[in-house]
């Protein structure tokens, strides 16, 4: 197995195919993590949720990290992790375009609003079903892939770039979504 450094387009592209990650936020020193819908348009990654312990954690300290992984055998896998900053998108005028922007790229997905309403119905505490949109700011991004081959990196951004289709594609394929 060889472990290749994920160039930024890389990772962009497998940031674009997934739908699900996990948010990790942090306040008083004690790290939390949770499974989000999202997607990815720009310099930001959009999402969806009710008021709840992410939020208030988010709210207080706006650092968080989103990462996203796939692993189709022991040899062959990748993790991103996007650095980035909480920005809520609150229901006023000035955030309209963005609150539609989201919208639109999370109805893209089945069931996307889903998780956040049902989880409300199954807490013991009084959870809020006002929705809220938000977005990560990007920073900066990594990204790791293991192949079964000593592929080179740079020789994937090449076919990739040519129009090839890479490893990543031929699975995402095989597994029914991408074309």
């Amino acid at each position: 197995m060889f472990i290749h450094e994920m160039s930024e387009v890389e990772c962009r592209k497998a940031l674009q195919h997934a739908a699900i990650g996990r948010l990790a936020c942090a306040r008083d020193n004690q790290p939390y993590i949770v499974p989000i819908y999202f997607a990815l348009e720009g310099e930001y990654a959009y999402a969806f949720t009710t008021l709840g312990q992410k939020i208030e954690w988010m709210r207080t300290n706006p650092k968080v990290c989103l990462e996203v992984d796939e692993r189709v055998g022991h040899d062959r896998w990748q993790s991103i992790i996007v650095f980035g900053a909480y920005e809520e998108l609150q229901d006023q005028p000035k955030y309209e375009a963005a609150r539609m922007k989201a919208l639109r790229l999370l109805q893209k997905q089945p069931m996307w609003w889903e998780p956040a309403y049902i989880g409300a119905k199954h807490r013991e505490t009084s959870h809020s079903e006002i929705p809220i949109f938000y977005r990560i700011r990007i920073i900066r991004m990594t990204g790791h892939r293991a192949t079964a081959d000593a592929v080179d990196s740079t020789e994937l951004d090449k076919e990739q770039s040519k129009g090839g289709e890479g490893w990543w594609s031929e699975i995402l394929r095989h597994i029914g979504i991408h074309d």
